[in-house]
């Protein structure tokens, strides 16, 4: 019997917006150097979304105005310092994904400064977030059995 090909339709790959290469002077750290003095900090961010009615309308209000995204992030970069990059970087796709047309992120954030004690290029953490398709409610709905009062 021959197999019967699958006519489901094939989930579009996803437009994208790239931000790359960021950069703000910040005071993020574990020590208390980096917070005193501060150093610099680059990010890029992907933004995954359905550009289509942009580009049929040509509409800014259709898509991510990326001048808009770029300060709030520069801000985020140069705002209130946090001990880690995993940190940073959450705080950077918080950002990203409170616009209402973004579906998923990917956020680098690059501390080419950092102390390490030897030789290097770059540190680095990048991270991808999706916004939660399941309303709140749900989410929050206990997970495994239920258990009552326990009967003696």
């Amino acid at each position: 019997m021959p197999a019967v090909a699958d006519r489901s339709p094939a989930r579009p790959t996803p437009d994208r917006i790239a931000i790359t290469g960021l950069r703000a002077q910040g005071h993020h750290g574990v020590y208390a150097f980096e917070r005193e003095r501060g150093q610099v900090f680059l990010c890029d961010a992907v933004l995954e979304l359905d550009t289509t009615g942009a580009a049929a309308d040509d509409d800014l209000h259709r898509t991510v105005n990326y001048a808009d995204l770029a300060r709030e992030l520069y801000a985020v970069l140069a705002g209130e310092p946090v001990n880690l990059l995993e940190a940073l970087a959450q705080r950077l796709a918080e950002v990203c994904l409170a616009h209402e047309l973004v579906d998923a992120v990917e956020i680098t954030v690059h501390k080419p400064q950092a102390e390490l004690g030897v030789p290097f290029g770059d540190v680095a953490v990048t991270i991808r977030r999706t916004k939660d398709p399941l309303p709140p409610t749900a989410r929050e709905l206990p997970v495994g059995p239920q258990r009552g009062p326990r009967s003696q």
